[in-house]
């Protein structure tokens, strides 16, 4: 008798993001945003949406030029590169800035990491 098994990827279902809070910081405000576990998994094109109306959900105000970059770069990049920082912070005063020069940047354009 042959046995066979199945392997199956792991589902990471939304919410994606835990929080999103605005704090004061030495760079100004900054939209601090945690993401749960699934969120730091997840693939597939749609999630970075899904995930960015659950920011909206929690900070309606985070709508602003330049923003939805920023967490783009972070939902691509920050996952890989630092799966558990605890926080993606997005600043509205940072400059909107090419996709490239928001790499090159590291998700930070216009000033340093606070």
């Amino acid at each position: 008798m042959v046995s066979s098994s199945v392997v199956s990827a792991p589902v990471y279902a939304p919410p994606y993001v835990a929080g999103a809070s605005w704090v004061q910081t030495a760079v100004g405000p900054s939209l601090q945003i945690v993401p749960t576990p699934s969120g730091r998994k997840v693939s597939g094109e749609r999630a970075a949406d899904v995930a960015w109306r659950e920011v909206l959900a929690l900070a309606p105000d985070g709508d602003t030029p330049g923003m939805r970059a920023q967490f783009d770069c972070h939902w691509t990049f920050a996952r890989l590169v630092d799966p558990d920082k605890p926080s993606w912070n997005l600043e509205p005063d940072r400059p909107v800035v090419s996709a490239d020069q928001m790499v090159s940047s590291r998700c930070n354009p216009g000033f340093a990491e606070e």
